[in-house]
């Protein structure tokens, strides 16, 4: 099973709110995530509120980051 960790649009148009997901490489864009890791905004403000530890057991066991994902964490 290849896992990746990677960003999920959600909220409403013209809201750009991002879940960061990990997910199993060949499930579909919208699919069930395998565990939720936290959240972004995109835009004036940029918040965002990710776990750490979390991200960090996962690449420990494999997982690979998107790029995007991989900015975010810089």
């Amino acid at each position: 099973m290849a896992v990746t960790i990677r960003s999920l649009r959600t909220g409403k148009k013209g809201e750009r709110k991002f879940r960061v997901v990990v997910k199993e490489k060949r499930s579909k864009r919208d699919g069930e995530a395998i565990e939720i890791l936290g959240w972004y905004e995109k835009g004036k403000k940029g918040k965002k509120d990710i776990n750490k530890q979390r991200y960090q057991y996962w690449l420990s066991v494999g997982a690979q980051p998107s790029p995007t994902v991989t900015e975010l964490m810089k």
